[in-house]
């Protein structure tokens, strides 16, 4: 069976479009996917094979960014994604060109993904979180609901962030952030356990944030500190590679 092409959009095999629903010319809809009642794909998108799109979702909205001036870009998702009612998700600007979701993720009803996101893969995007522009999302975070994150963030892997949080800071990997203002709380270890991570490298994250946050020594101090005391790992290089590389700064410790 070959795929359908209705207007200018490409549509899979096996796909299921609801009732009352817009889909838009220049989109692509991969295989086994359900689309449910009322939802609008726009210009841009492109839709990966398995996903679930609740009733009331728009995908590739026109950015909602002055600068953007109706040039040709892109919203591209992954396989395997669920999302749920009422969902927007704007396309890019000429800033980086496209938005992205990638693979097995769930995003909750009602949240925003804003232009020139990056989403990486097995997230959770919670009810109502609000994410700005160009805020990038490594694999495997959890934000909890009512979450609202600012332009540029990033927010670093296996982390997981409490519900009504206002994100203003990088959030580093591996670690639970919460509190008001947002704080580190420790590390993610239900979900590092989930995912296999053993007793002796979940230690060493603890010993490695310990110092980065808990020890009242300033960043460039810790990071220094870090490098010269630590076997060098793949996590401990990561977690210096983010604090090093961060332009918006890391959120502090609850001993700050």
């Amino acid at each position: 069976m070959e795929k359908n092409i209705i207007g200018k959009a490409i549509i899979g095999k096996n796909v299921h479009i609801g009732n009352f629903c817009t889909i838009d010319d220049d989109v692509i809809i991969g295989d086994n996917t359900w689309i449910g009642n009322n939802v609008s794909i726009l210009k841009g998108a492109r839709i990966g094979e398995s996903c679930q799109i609740h009733s009331g979702v728009i995908l590739a909205g026109i950015p909602q960014d002055l600068k953007y001036n109706g040039e040709n870009t892109l919203l591209e998702i992954g396989n395997n994604n669920i999302i749920r009612e009422f969902v927007t998700i704007n396309k890019g600007t000429s800033s980086k060109g496209k938005t992205f979701i990638g693979n097995n993720n769930l995003i909750m009803a009602n949240a925003h993904i804003g232009h020139d996101c990056f989403i990486g893969n097995n997230c959770i995007i919670g009810f109502s979180v609000g994410i700005a522009g160009e805020v990038k999302i490594s694999d495997w975070v959890n934000i909890s609901g009512l979450s609202a994150i600012h332009q540029f963030s990033i927010i670093g892997k296996h982390s997981m962030i409490s519900g009504l949080s206002r994100i203003v800071k990088d959030i580093p990997p591996y670690i639970t952030a919460g509190r008001e203002p947002l704080r580190y709380v420790g590390l993610n270890l239900v979900g590092l356990k989930r995912r296999g991570f053993t007793v002796e490298k979940i230690n060493e994250l603890k010993d490695i944030y310990r110092i980065l946050f808990q020890e009242n020594r300033n960043t460039t101090r810790a990071l220094e500190f870090i490098e010269n005391t630590f076997e060098k790992t793949m996590e401990r290089d990561e977690i210096i590679g983010f604090v090093k590389s961060s332009k918006r700064g890391i959120i502090k410790g609850f001993n700050s």
